[in-house]
């Protein structure tokens, strides 16, 4: 990598990935993107032999990693020779010579795979006369955005209670012989259940349920009854585990090419969560069935982390200040 790109690469190792680029498009204020993303790519590269690039949000004045830098994301034009992209941005508004490569993309038959804000990953001012406007999350023109059109969901609310009420991913019963759960046995991150319309649209499949817990640690037992989340400004009482949402799922995108595209969207992923062994397998497995790789999905995938993983936990501003892509460059281990 050179010293002066601001974002970094990964090269392949041996392995089944070795020959196919995956993007990863890190973005967004709360989650800790920038410290998760790096460090699934690190995994797809070490582990599996793909070569990752991964982007961040980059602060103009300094080229510094900024996540509250919401119109800028450099290196964008690596999609092109994309074979995947992992996209875990959260209201980002782009110029449009940054957003043109992501609109080419996703209309051009090429997997997608979204992550926690994913869902609400592009906002636009009501004065925007960008081309590109109607990605945003709220959008009128094409309902729900990028979003609701291409992963199969918006930004609706918390389910579970933020910061409180952690999640336990649970394998749904009818998928639990999907390749992309092959030797996934434990799900738990810190991060709550998102809230989603049922059911998903068009061909979605659920492929893991989020229990929502009592408290923060994977021991806490599920919620029983009724609880009281913020939802819209407001106060409601909800029934959090009944039904259960769905915290993982697939389904086809067809844009502009014709040609259907695979995608996975998770509403877990926030930097802890990736503490999760279970939770690495289920997002490696799915970088394999998206590329069509499903047959070389190992029973147990190594998704042993890369370096000594440290991430931050969620919150706005939050985030390691001064830190930039050479810092994220892989190491020996």
């Amino acid at each position: 990598m050179a010293a002066a790109e601001p974002w970094v690469v990964y090269e392949g190792s041996a392995g089944p990935g070795r020959g196919r680029h995956v993007v990863l498009v890190s973005g967004d204020e709360e989650y800790r993107s920038e410290e998760a993303l790096p460090q699934l790519g690190m995994i797809l590269a070490l582990r599996h032999g793909f070569r990752a690039t991964v982007l961040f949000a980059i602060d103009p004045k300094d080229g510094t990693i900024n996540p509250d830098e919401r119109g800028n994301i450099p290196g964008l034009e690596a999609l092109a020779s994309a074979d995947l992209m992992i996209l875990f941005t959260r209201f980002r508004e782009l110029p449009d010579e940054q957003m043109k490569h992501v609109d080419d993309y996703v209309h051009s038959g090429r997997p997608i795979i979204g992550i926690r804000t994913a869902t609400h990953a592009f906002r636009y001012r009501e004065d925007s006369t960008s081309p590109y406007r109607h990605y945003d999350f709220r959008s009128k023109i094409w309902e729900g955005g990028f979003g609701r059109q291409v992963l199969g969901e918006t930004w609706i609310s918390h389910h579970g209670r933020h910061g409180v009420e952690s999640t336990r991913g649970l394998i749904a019963s009818e998928q639990k012989n999907h390749p992309i759960v092959r030797g996934v046995d434990d799900i738990w991150g810190p991060s709550d259940v998102y809230t989603v319309r049922l059911p998903l649209p068009g061909d979605s499949k659920v492929l893991v349920l989020g229990q929502v817990l009592e408290g923060m640690h994977p021991t806490d037992k599920p919620v029983v009854g009724v609880s009281v989340v913020e939802a819209g400004g407001k106060r409601v009482e909800r029934t959090p585990n009944d039904p259960m949402m769905p915290v993982a799922w697939i389904r086809t995108f067809t844009g502009h090419s014709g040609k259907p595209a695979r995608v996975f969207t998770t509403t877990m992923g926030a930097s802890v969560d990736f503490e999760s062994e279970g939770l690495r397998r289920l997002l490696v497995n799915a970088v394999y069935w998206c590329l069509g790789m499903e047959d070389r999905i190992p029973p147990r995938a190594d998704v042993r982390p890369v370096g000594d993983y440290r991430p931050t936990f969620f919150g706005f501003g939050k985030y390691r200040r001064g830190l930039k892509p050479a810092d994220f460059a892989l190491r020996p281990e």
